[in-house]
Formats: structure tokens, sequence, C-alpha cells
């Protein structure tokens, strides 16, 4: 009888630490909110894993480093994340876990001079393991309820949380209640100095990426403002030389339109018009990274023979971030030029965006013509090229942005015509002055 509880409280214990390291990803890595499928996967990887390694008598080691490994793999099929980034956590999220369960077990024991404590197999080590359990447990809920947390503040409570363990260990080298290994001692001494430091490896990690998205950013933003700059001061060049000669185009004008040479006349006018007809197409809704994004992507579609067309309605001033603008917008447009580009007709080849905002709600419609029908896998659609790229991670990308602000994206097919539309609730953030 103690076995089949024993064995229970570890499958229940082994679900809570595999759904609060999903809900950690979710957050850690701005991957895909976990959803059914993915926490069902977990749940049924603990229990075969659980049932396994009990049957092995295999030692914790095998039990994080498959948890570790259950974990990256749920994270990267279903939300999205690197594998490399994902097993990073998961690995280290274990340690951590372990750590604490040895620190509060022994640190029980030493309150109430038990050695029960330490060991899992009596009701003090099981009480033990699920105060910190039901500690995970409430972490998960406020991870799950809170729609932003602020980084550096993480960081810090982290980096709190993983010195006051090193000092816990040190603490327990001097106290004579429990007796506890040297050599265990040791051990955790050394794994507390390791999760300091991956704490800093991860902070520096992502803020390289964070650097290294918006040194990104600005270097194509500064490449189209001096395209612009150039476009804006060649239709000044045209306008003055049009102005200078003003008299001598009435002049061509009025004898061709008496002569009733209407086709000439007009096409005489769009000869002139022609030099500013690129800047009038521009786009300037007042944001300056929705302009960068929607002129940058119009012009890569010109050359790529697409026509390109555009309505476009943006607040000013919202919680919406550079970062995550870029991540829907660009990537509902790359996918959309990427898939109009392959139509061989190229009179076929057109990408519509559509920006309007109703109310708190802004809504993003992207809709382009396609070669192939896309095809779907497990209700999802699914990318046509082997590299990627066409409706693949650019909407996954799209998505999880979206999800940030309480929105979502929708994409179909609805005659030759692909759509895909992003809602997004978003909040007022007031007049920003430099």
């Amino acid at each position: 009888m103690t076995d089949i509880l024993l064995l229970l409280s570890g499958t229940l214990t082994s679900a809570v630490r595999v759904l609060v390291g999903l809900i950690l990803i979710y957050r850690l890595l701005s991957a895909k909110r976990p959803d059914g499928r993915s926490l069902g996967l977990g749940l049924a990887g603990t229990v075969i894993l659980t049932i396994l390694l009990s049957l092995l008598h295999a030692p914790d080691f095998y039990r994080m480093a498959l948890e570790a490994v259950l974990i990256a793999a749920c994270a990267h099929w279903m939300q999205g994340t690197g594998l490399r980034m994902g097993l990073f956590v998961g690995i280290f999220y274990e340690i951590g876990i372990s750590f604490w369960s040895f620190l509060l077990s022994a640190g029980l024991g030493v309150l109430f001079r038990s050695q029960d404590f330490l060991s899992t197999g009596t009701l003090a080590g099981q009480s033990a393991l699920w105060l910190l359990h039901g500690l995970l447990a409430v972490l998960a809920v406020w991870l799950s309820r809170n729609q932003e947390i602020n980084r550096k503040s993480a960081f810090r409570a982290v980096s709190a949380l993983t010195l006051a363990g090193f000092l816990g260990v040190i603490t327990l080298s001097e106290q004579t209640v429990l007796t506890i290994p040297d050599d265990t001692l040791y051990m955790w001494t050394i794994l507390a100095v390791v999760l300091m430091m991956s704490v800093l490896v991860f902070n520096i990690n992502r803020q390289y990426e964070v650097e290294k998205e918006l040194a990104k950013l600005k270097s194509e933003q500064a490449e189209l403002l001096e395209r612009d700059y150039t476009a804006v001061n060649r239709a000044y060049q045209v306008n003055a030389k049009l102005f200078h000669d003003f008299h001598n185009h009435i002049g061509v004008l009025r004898q061709l339109l008496t002569h009733e040479k209407y086709g000439e006349a007009i096409r005489y006018l769009d000869e002139l018009q022609a030099p500013v007809q690129n800047l009038t197409a521009a786009v300037w809704t007042g944001d300056e990274t929705a302009d960068y994004l929607i002129n940058s992507k119009a012009a890569i579609a010109e050359s790529s023979g697409v026509r390109f067309q555009s309505q476009v309605e943006f607040p000013r001033h919202t919680n919406i971030r550079s970062v995550d603008l870029c991540a829907i917008l660009g990537n509902l447009l790359d996918n959309a030029i990427e898939a109009a580009r392959q139509v061989s007709d190229r009179s076929d080849r057109m990408v519509t965006l559509t920006i309007r905002r109703i109310h708190q709600m802004l809504v993003i419609k992207v809709e382009n013509s396609f070669a192939a029908m896309p095809v779907q896998e497990n209700g999802q659609l699914k990318t046509t090229k082997t590299e990627g790229g066409l409706h693949g991670w650019g909407l996954k990308s799209a998505q999880t942005a979206a999800e940030k602000y309480d929105g979502m994206v929708q994409a179909g097919v609805s005659g030759k015509i692909f759509r895909a539309v992003a809602t997004l609730s978003y909040q007022g953030m007031g007049d920003v002055h430099e």
C-alpha cells in the first residue's frame, strides 16, 4: 500500500513540475501559451516516466534528466520554442527544483529536529515535498495571470533566490542537528554556484537577442530612411524643373488639346506625374515602426512584381511594443509576399494590407494570392516549402506576439485568396515627448 501511495505521489509531483516548467518556458522564451494538447502530452509523459523509473529503481538524476527532455520536447513541438533554449531552461529548472527540495527538507529537519524530512519515503519527507510543489503551483498561477513581467525585476528576483539558496547550503554545513554527508553538501554548494551562473548566462543571452533584433531593425530603418530621403530629394528636383518649365508644358498640353489629341495629352501628363508617384504612394501612419515595415515590404513586393495595396489606420502611442509589431506585421507580410511571388501569372500577384482600429481593438488583415493550396496538419496550416517560411513559423511567431495582447491570428483560404487576420487589444499611452 505504501509503494502505491509513493508511486501516486511521485506521479503527481512530476506532473506539477512538468506543467510549471511549460508555463515557465512560455514566459521566459516568449513562446506560445501551453494549450490542452501541450499539457496533455506533458501529463502523459510524466505518468510513463514515473512508472518506468519506479520499475527500474532509477536514481533521481535520471528523473531530472528525462523530465528536462520531456519539458523541452513539449515546448518545442507544441509551443514553438527552440530546442536548444528549451533544454537549457528545462535542465536548470530541474536542478533548481531538486536544489530547493533538498534545502526545504533540510531546513524543516533542522527546525523540527528530525532526520525523517530528508527521506521522501516518510510522512515528514512527503510533507516537505508537497510543500515545495504547492509553492510551485502558486507560482504557475501567478505566471499565467500576469500578462507582462518586467525582465529586469524577474532577473533580480531569480538572482536573489539563487543567492539565498547558496547561503542556505553554507548555513547547513555549520548545523549539527542533522547528519548530512560532506559530499552531499559539497555537491549542492557547487550546483548553487552553477545555478547562479546559469541565471547570468540566460540574462545575457536574452539581452543579446533583444539588442541584435533592435540593431537589425535600426539598420533596416536607416536604409529605408535614406532611400526615402533620396526619393524626396529627387521629387523636389523634379518639381523645381517642372515649375521652371511650367509654361512650356502648358503650351504643349494646349496644342494637344486644341488638336483633340486627348490620348497623347494623357500620356504627356502621366510622364510629368511619374517622378512623384512613388513618393505619394508611400504610407505615413505617424508610427515610425509601422511606416518602416509597410513601406519596406511594399518596396520588396514591387521588386518581385507583386501588386501591393494598403489601407492603414494605426493608433499612435499605444502599449504595443515595436518588437511585437515587427513579429506580427513583418511575418504576415513576408509570408504573403513570398506566396504571391510564386504565382506564375504576374498580373495575378497581389498583396493587400488592411489595418483598422475598432475601439480598443486593432485588426491587421493581410490577403494574398498563392500558387499552391496551403495544407493543414493537426488543424494548423503547414508550410509548403522544405526550408520553411511560407505560412509556417511566421504565423506561429505572429500568434505568439498577438497572445501578449489577448489577441490571436486566424488564417484561411477564400477562393484564390489566402487571408491572415491578427487581432490585438491595446491601451493608449498618451502623447510621448522626447
